[in-house]
């Protein structure tokens, strides 16, 4: 029996997914990311495990995609996000030409073939206003929860638009909608509106091609599905019961699960993980000391004189010290009167 996991590390949720060796879905796990990436990583393993009532001793193959895709040390293989949505949404919806995922820290617009390989992609990461970390911020000011933004926004009955492009200038855009007696859920819709907008544009840049699919966390949001369609004029696909936020994951779980079908085929065993094989090589620390790299250190020396020149010479370094500047306070003293004539 196979069973091929997906973990998909991302800014703000860590997504995992297990496939079955008939490509079914056997269970799932979300949870938040953190700054603690591997913690992150292990831990939603083991929900994921728990999930499907699986020992680790039952899983296959290990793929990881996402920006923190190097830290699961027990992975088999890491994907790039871009190759992992690709895959994922053509083996769920074939007619898939045009991706658009909406991650807390960007957005990115993927074009696709019939076969899942990538023809071109865009990347907005250039300000949060642009991603849905705006839309859970703009809801902390709300008092709203990320679950609540969607049920709360269809309230809307005249969405107020956010029109400043830089997530500082939004944020007191919000502010001052807020004091100006303009009802939250307006400004929750306009916010969605205005995101909506900004992500086709994304889409337009790689080529709108008809088959257009949703992923990332927003397909959980109705409210933020309508608005995108709205400014697209078209529907999107949208994988159901929450998959559409894993498809990143899911998509490094079938590929992993590819992988492995081949290995058998060919009669080859299993690669060893990351953690077998000793992790990732250590890159150096970097020093930023502009005196880390030298012998010598900085030193007044016995007389100085009345040359006027900078009392500073360089002497070899004493037993491995830290480079230092010694001056004591008599010197800087007398220089000081020297350049400051007395009173009177």
């Amino acid at each position: 029996m196979i069973n091929a996991v997906g973990i998909d590390i991302g800014s703000t949720y860590t997504k995992a997914i297990c496939l079955d060796g008939d490509r079914k879905v056997v269970g799932m796990a979300v949870r938040k990311t953190g700054f603690k990436l591997a913690v992150a990583a292990e831990a939603v393993f083991e929900d994921l495990l728990k999930e499907c009532k699986l020992d680790r001793s039952d899983i296959t193959y290990v793929s990881s995609t996402g920006y923190g895709r190097y830290v699961v040390d027990f992975r088999h293989a890491q994907v790039t996000e871009l190759t992992a949505h690709a895959q994922a949404a053509t083996q769920l919806f074939p007619d898939t030409r045009t991706i658009l995922d909406i991650g807390g820290q960007d957005i990115k617009a993927i074009k696709v073939d019939a076969e899942g390989r990538v023809k071109a992609f865009r990347l907005n990461d250039k300000c949060a206003a642009g991603t849905g970390a705006f839309l859970e911020k703009t809801a902390r000011y709300l008092g709203l929860t990320t679950e609540d933004i969607g049920p709360y926004a269809k309230r809307s009955t005249s969405p107020k638009a956010i029109s400043s492009v830089c997530a500082v200038f939004a944020e007191s855009e919000v502010i001052n909608h807020l004091a100006n007696g303009i009802p939250a859920e307006d400004i929750m819709m306009g916010a969605m509106v205005s995101l909506g907008g900004r992500a086709i544009q994304l889409m337009r840049r790689v080529g709108l091609e008809p088959g257009f699919m949703l992923t990332g966390g927003m397909t959980r949001n109705i409210a933020m599905i309508d608005a995108l369609q709205s400014a697209l004029g078209s529907r999107f696909h949208v994988a159901p019961d929450g998959l559409g936020q894993l498809n990143g994951a899911y998509g490094a779980a079938y590929l992993g699960l590819r992988r492995v079908e081949k290995l058998r085929a060919e009669g080859k065993p299993i690669p060893p993980t990351a953690a077998e094989l000793g992790g990732e090589e250590k890159k150096p620390a970097r020093r930023w000391s502009a005196m880390a790299l030298t012998d010598r250190r900085f030193e007044l020396p016995a007389d100085t004189g009345d040359t006027g020149e900078c009392p500073v010479v360089t002497t070899e370094t004493n037993r491995g010290k830290a480079p230092v500047h010694r001056i004591s306070a008599d010197e800087v003293r007398a220089e000081s009167e020297k350049a400051v004539p007395a009173a009177g």
